[in-house]
């Protein structure tokens, strides 16, 4: 049994903590509501995320970032990606030395275009052998829920990626291994920007063949990017690419996709915002993974054109014509 501290307790990092409370492990979510923690303490419950659920009694709360801390074996940080920086920063001097740091982060820094394992490694000082990323199709809402699932943990060592998935298996998720870091980040926070998009599509009344390319097209231009980067292109075929990338953009639970379905309705960018609860990833990455592929000399036409209308205040409608007169070109992904 491993002591887990999953550092932020919204619906994602909730779902991850009951993953691993069912697989025996001792958990405790850091929160900084103490209505959340309350909750979680006094009646087993995180309301404001699983109204509906009964958390596992192997989950317990705190608001206290050194107890949560404490004898820590694995520390899961499930907090926006753009206010990771800033957390890791306060939290760095009480993370255990040996423990192994888990993302489930989806999302490129803005400004450094850094992935999310680097991020840890530079602003914490974790040893890239320690970090570790869960990328994969799983919302959040259906996981908690006991829904079957399956999910990629990826780290450069691999007995590492070996120690996380039995940390979280289970009779419903069913966790692969890789060494692909790069491949397995940013496939998960490239996919929100194509969400984004395909939402817009939806909301302006288009049917599944729009989807179907927006999708497909999508995928080309993130395994471009990856590939660009040093990932395995296998791994864009895998949960971490294709799974993750079918799930966010055609669930009504992705709020990615909310975002571009409210858009594509007719809201403006700020008003659909307000409008999609939680953190959507893909509107402050959509700059970073462009300005990424920009250094790389990378062709990410889809994601210019979201950046355009999430930016730049570009009309849905001119960023559908905009890919559509695109000079033709083969079918590859280089």
């Amino acid at each position: 049994m491993s002591r887990i501290a999953v550092m932020g307790a919204g619906a994602w990092g909730t779902g991850f903590a009951m993953l691993c409370a069912a697989s025996g492990n001792d958990v405790v979510l850091w929160s900084r509501d103490r209505d959340v923690v309350a909750d979680v303490v006094g009646n087993h419950r995180n309301r404001a995320y699983h109204p509906d659920l009964l958390l596992p009694d192997l989950v317990s709360a705190t608001e206290d970032i050194g107890i949560a801390l404490a004898g820590a074996d694995i520390v899961v940080l499930a907090v926006p990606a753009q206010s990771l920086r800033e957390n890791l920063t306060r939290w760095s001097p009480a993370v255990p030395p040996d423990a192994i740091v888990v993302s489930l982060l989806k999302g490129v820094e803005v400004g450094t275009h850094m992935r999310m394992s680097e991020v840890i490694h530079e602003a914490a000082g974790v040893d890239r052998t320690r970090v570790a990323v869960v990328s994969g199709p799983n919302l959040a809402t259906e996981i908690a829920a006991g829904q079957p699932a399956a999910t990629t943990v990826a780290a450069v060592d691999e007995p590492v990626a070996a120690h996380v998935q039995r940390a979280c298996a289970g009779p419903t998720f069913r966790p692969y291994t890789t060494t692909d870091v790069i491949g397995t980040e940013i496939g998960g926070a490239a996919k929100n920007i194509v969400a984004v998009a395909a939402g817009i599509a939806v909301g302006m009344g288009f049917g599944e063949n729009t989807q179907a390319a927006l999708i497909t097209r999508g995928l080309a231009e993130i395994a471009r990017l990856g590939m660009a980067l040093g990932a395995d292109p296998m791994t864009f075929s895998g949960l971490a690419g294709m799974g993750d990338l079918v799930a966010t953009c055609g669930s009504s639970l992705s709020r990615n996709r909310t975002l571009g379905l409210n858009i594509g309705q007719g809201l403006s960018v700020a008003d659909a915002m307000a409008a999609t609860r939680g953190t959507c990833e893909g509107f402050e990455t959509s700059r970073a993974v462009l300005a990424l592929g920009d250094a790389h000399g990378v062709d990410m036409p889809i994601t210019r054109q979201v950046v355009e209308v999430l930016h730049h205040g570009a009309a849905p409608k001119e960023m559908l014509a905009k890919l559509m007169a695109r000079d033709m070109k083969s079918e590859v992904w280089s």
